[in-house]
């Protein structure tokens, strides 16, 4: 879907934004900004959007995002202001000065700017560096404050502890009314992925024909509303079957499928992987004395 573009507030005087959001929750807008984006989930659970990448997000993760690429973050349902926080710097490429990227010692950065292209998300010891220079980063001042940008840039561009996000990266230009009617289709299909949506149902919501909705929504995210509103299921699926509380069969109909070979099937498409393989794997991940 096409995004909106956001204009990142830089605080005057200052090179680069950085905040830590507490409280704050999280806007719906899918949208882009020329910045690059450094973002630690302290605390906080639901989906995320990147690129073309579909989601479940959760406490701890470190994500860069490239410049202009689409990204939005949506909490888990019912969750409040008060169950998200967030550290977040925003830069532009050449906020040290257009020299900098050419210097031979700074090879490195361009390097990380182009992969960050399809957004990165940060693991391992990396990530453990990092955290404590975005908390430092924030309440520092002057040079300090470049010293902290310099070297989290410093390990970002380094480490090979990452997974890519996105399988493309891709930036668009959305007028106002594009971006009303997507966010439209958007919040609609998130809110009622568990019951039966009828392309006639989406399309009014729209404001469009079933044909000329099917071929506007092609057009914008390169993929059927079918295969949208599948992914958004097996998204909320892959949450629940790591909250390991509800059965395989039970999560299926919570999901909005109809029936239970029909939700493997998409699974095993979208995710590579079967429930229980899905569920072994996150396990491992997080307790392998469990296995």
């Amino acid at each position: 879907m096409k995004p909106h573009f956001h204009k990142v507030p830089i605080p005057s005087r200052t090179s680069f934004s950085i905040r830590h959001d507490k409280n704050a929750g999280f806007g719906t807008v899918w949208h882009y900004h020329p910045e690059l984006e450094l973002h630690f989930l302290v605390k906080g659970k639901g989906v995320r959007f990147i690129g073309d990448s579909i989601t479940n997000f959760t406490d701890g993760e470190l994500i860069l995002l490239g410049e202009n690429l689409p990204h939005t973050w949506r909490a888990e349902e019912g969750a409040s202001d008060e169950a998200v926080e967030v550290i977040i710097i925003h830069f532009l490429p050449s906020c040290l000065g257009a020299d900098f990227l050419l210097l031979p010692e700074a090879y490195q950065i361009p390097k990380l700017f182009e992969k960050a292209k399809r957004g990165l998300l940060i693991t391992g010891t990396a990530k453990e560096k990092i955290l404590p220079l975005m908390l430092a980063a924030v309440d520092a001042e002057n040079l300090d404050r470049l010293i902290a940008l310099l070297s989290i840039l410093k390990i970002l561009a380094e480490t090979s502890e990452y997974e890519t996000i996105a399988s493309a990266h891709a930036f668009y230009k959305s007028n106002d009314s594009e971006t009303l009617r997507l966010n439209k289709i958007y919040a609609y299909t998130l809110s009622n992925y568990r019951s039966d949506i009828s392309l006639q149902d989406v399309a009014a919501i729209a404001n469009l024909g079933i044909t000329s909705f099917c071929r506007y929504f092609k057009l914008m995210t390169k993929k059927t509303y079918n295969d949208f509103l599948v992914e958004i299921r097996i998204s909320q699926a892959c949450r629940l079957l790591i909250e390991d509380k509800l059965a395989t069969e039970v999560i299926c109909f919570e999901c909005g499928f109809n029936n239970v070979s029909n939700f493997y099937r998409h699974f095993k498409k979208v995710t590579d992987m079967t429930p229980l393989e899905y569920k072994r794997k996150y396990l491992y991940k997080t307790a392998p004395e469990m296995i």
